[in-house]
């Protein structure tokens, strides 16, 4: 199985506060599970998975990329 994640970068972090419904929660702690046992990286707070989850999807919106590549 090939996830979008791969290992998380080890970056300085920026602190938020953030409410999950409870249904993504448990579906961010499987998703954690599964890619502790794909990748062999323990993931020990699944909410280490939101900002690369988000970047991801940021790099893959070519919508996204569009738009912000007309701002210049």
């Amino acid at each position: 199985m090939k996830l979008k994640l791969g290992p998380l970068a080890d970056d300085k972090p920026v602190k938020i506060t953030l409410e999950l419904p409870a249904a993504l929660h448990r579906d961010l702690t499987a998703y954690a599970d599964v890619l502790t046992r794909e990748g062999g990286q323990p993931i020990t707070d699944p909410t280490k998975l939101i900002g690369p989850m988000i970047a991801r999807f940021m790099a893959t919106d070519r919508a996204f990329a569009k738009a912000r590549r007309n701002q210049s």
